[in-house]
């Protein structure tokens, strides 16, 4: 599989990464067999870069990960973590004694002295524009227990914040078809900074495989249950903030515009990987078929100027009004 170079760093990443929420909790329960098993199958099928976070599972994320990658030596996978979310969402906890201590737990966790990235976890929005937040994650960087810092946004705005600040690796930012403003300013900015993106929520928590109906029913430890209307957590993560009745029904016209030997959610990996200024696009993965289906994603042609326009008109027909208001 193809990597590309994260922004300003030297580090590489497959163009389809594996997000691994799922593996922890909020999506369903996934046994440590499974996970383990989702994990190799991406890892077969090319993919070098794992997406987690400290909170994902109270930590199982990262331990499952820890778990796969000590028993798989051959491998050179870059693993991401993300820290913040274990206390109040106020700007006063982002401070360096309470990164060190994040840190040192994410460490043990992933059985690492220092971690590939890290990156603040989608926090408050003030946390952007503070120089002693960005101090204190440069001296994480000079005490060898991170290697390169980026930041997880919800909005544009705090995208375009973070991308200013010379030392920022890397964005992770809702980014689909059914999610297209960053391709206004944002992936502009980055591209021109040297800032990587990482585009995560590819396939609007699923709603473009196209497999859901209005009738549909998630488990209720399953966020798409309960954080339809940001109940737990920003609302923008859950369908991507798009009401779901009118999520089905726009799913179903974007499945019919998938090529000949794509899937949907194929289709949908595809068109984030075809925007310039990607650095890779990280679905989850719930079985190891699901793995291998998201990674063949990366072999498969761009699309054509007709496909590309006719998610446009759907978009801006369907969704835009929902979204682009909001983040």
């Amino acid at each position: 599989m193809d990597e590309r170079v994260i922004g300003r760093s030297q580090q590489q990443a497959s163009v389809v990464g594996l997000g691994t929420w799922q593996l922890g909790a909020d999506w369903g329960d996934v046994d440590d067999k499974e996970a383990l098993a989702v994990l190799e199958a991406a890892a077969e099928s090319g993919v070098t870069f794992f997406d987690t976070a400290d909170v994902y599972g109270d930590g199982r994320s990262e331990q499952t990960i820890a778990t796969f990658l000590a028993g798989r030596p051959d491998l050179h996978v870059l693993v991401a973590t993300k820290m913040g979310r274990r206390v109040d969402q106020i700007p006063e906890n982002y401070v360096l004694d309470n990164f060190r201590a994040w840190n040192d737990r994410s460490r043990r966790n992933l059985g690492v002295d220092r971690i590939d990235l890290v990156q603040l976890h989608c926090p408050p929005t003030a946390v952007y524009s503070s120089d002693e937040v960005f101090d204190a994650l440069d001296t994480l960087v000079a005490e060898e227990r991170i290697a390169r810092y980026g930041v997880s946004v919800e909005t544009c705005a705090e995208a375009l914040t973070a991308i200013a600040r010379p030392n920022v690796t890397s964005v992770q930012i809702i980014l689909n078809a059914f999610r297209m403003k960053p391709l206004l300013k944002v992936l502009p900015a980055a591209q021109e900074a040297g800032v990587g993106i990482i585009a995560r929520v590819p396939l609007a928590s699923g709603l473009l495989s196209g497999k859901y109906t209005k009738d549909t029913v998630f488990p209720e430890n399953d966020h798409r249950t309960y954080n339809r209307h940001g109940e737990a957590f920003d609302q923008g993560e859950t369908f991507s903030g798009v009401d779901y009745t009118t999520g089905v029904e726009a799913a179903a016209e974007f499945s019919a515009l998938a090529p000949e030997g794509y899937t949907p959610a194929q289709l949908a990996l595809r068109w984030i990987i075809d925007q310039p200024g990607v650095t890779t696009v990280i679905p989850g993965a719930r079985s190891p078929e699901q793995a291998r289906a998201n990674a063949a994603a990366a072999g498969l042609p761009a699309l054509s100027e007709t496909t590309l326009s006719a998610i446009r008109d759907l978009y801006d027909r369907r969704i835009k009004d929902q979204v682009e208001g909001r983040w």
